[in-house]
Order: C-alpha cells, then structure tokens, then sequence
C-alpha cells in the first residue's frame, strides 16, 4: 500500500530532484494523468457500477444514470427490458454515431431500440428511438476519486501501487527531459506491473462474454 505522502516522496527520489524542482502541484498532475491512462487502459471490476435507467418514448437520448462531471463513465454494456412478471432482457450493440445517423435518420420515428453510442460525456444516444417506456441497465465503468492530499490513499494505490509509481514516473521522465533509457525502463516496469494486476483478476473471476456484454445467440431461459 502506498500512501499520497509516500508516492510524493517516492516521485522525488526516484528522479532525485526535491520539491523545489518538482512542487506538489507538478506531481499532483503526474498523478491524476497517471490515473487517467491506468482507468482508460485497464478495466478493472472495482470500477464497475451498474446503473438502471428509464427510457422516454419518441427521445432517443437517456442521461447516464449516477453519472456526474467528476466521474468519467464508460459504458461497457446496456440491456433494455420492459417491467412485468416476465421482462425479456436484450443487449443492445455499441455503434459510432455516424452508423446510428445513417441507420435511423428520421428520430422521430419509433421502433425498438437496437444500438446505443456515446452522445456526450452525461448522454447515451440510442437508435431506433423508442416505441414503449423500457428500462435500459448500463454496466458502467467510472473513474473513482483521485489520490491527492485530502484523499490520501485509493483502491489503486492500495492494491497496485507498483502500477501508479511507474505510471507517475513515466509522467515525470517526459516532464523532465529524462534520459531515453530510464523512460523505456520505467515504462517497461508499468507494462509488466499492470499485466500482473490483470493476471490477478483474470484469477479471481471466471470470464464469460455477457459480463463484457458481447453480443451471442440467446439462451432458452429455464424459468417458468
């Protein structure tokens, strides 16, 4: 486990420079850009929330349910269902918007939705526009809040503190015009670190293609 103050410190020796070279300000953006790249590049189910939203009929956009401005979100699968005694759940397919226009250019014209995109940060985008009030579940991925003074240590530089050192250190050797070599080096030693914190929790879970939201032929429910 590494604490803020430690990671700070870690930094500044690591690169033996002192806080008069790198001041808190400087290392705070290497870490917020080093959580950025470990949160896009790696998904990570302590970042997974799942979020239940109603659709509204003749509008083809739905605002992420429990997503805010501090809280990236990335939609990783979205289901849509009516209510009742028997909903019957359907995965919709991630298309560009550019497909969605071309599909469905009349949105005011319903049918069942079949595809959803990213419209904004805060907007899903669904096409066709709906017929009927569903229910749409989002499988989403948001970034937690980020290490700093206040926030002194996080689910990351906890459980992958290897991870964020050499993630803030190849922030700090490009800051620095640092030589080539330690920069692949440091680099190389992030790569590795975060292939043994997916080695991790491919062992803990058993991978299966509708938690991802992969589009397969649909099963027979056995229920009554």
């Amino acid at each position: 486990m590494t604490t803020y103050a430690e990671l700070v410190t870690q930094v500044r020796d690591y690169t033996e420079t002192t806080s008069d070279v790198l001041t808190d300000v400087i290392v705070n953006d290497f870490i917020e850009h080093a959580e950025d790249r470990i949160f896009r590049e790696v998904d990570l189910d302590e970042f997974r929330s799942y979020q239940v939203a109603a659709l509204t009929v003749g509008n083809p956009f739905v605002a992420l349910p429990g997503a805010n401005i501090t809280q990236t979100a990335f939609v990783k699968s979205a289901q849509i269902y009516t209510s009742g005694a028997t909903p019957v759940r359907e995965y919709l397919e991630q298309k560009d918007i550019t497909f969605m226009n071309q599909y469905w250019p009349n949105r005011d014209s319903t049918e069942k939705p079949r595809y959803y995109a990213m419209w904004d940060q805060d907007r899903l985008y669904l096409a066709s526009t709906p017929n009927a009030a569903y229910n749409i579940e989002l499988a989403l991925n948001k970034k937690p809040t980020g290490l700093s003074s206040s926030n002194t240590t996080t689910w990351v530089s906890t459980n992958a503190p290897k991870v964020l050192l050499y993630a803030c250190l190849c922030e700090a050797y490009r800051f620095l015009k640092g030589p080539d070599n330690l920069l692949g080096y440091y680099e190389q030693g992030y790569r590795q670190a975060l292939q043994n914190l997916l080695n991790e929790q491919n062992g803990r879970r058993r991978r299966d293609e509708y938690y991802d939201g992969v589009i397969r032929l649909p099963l027979e429910s056995k229920q009554p």
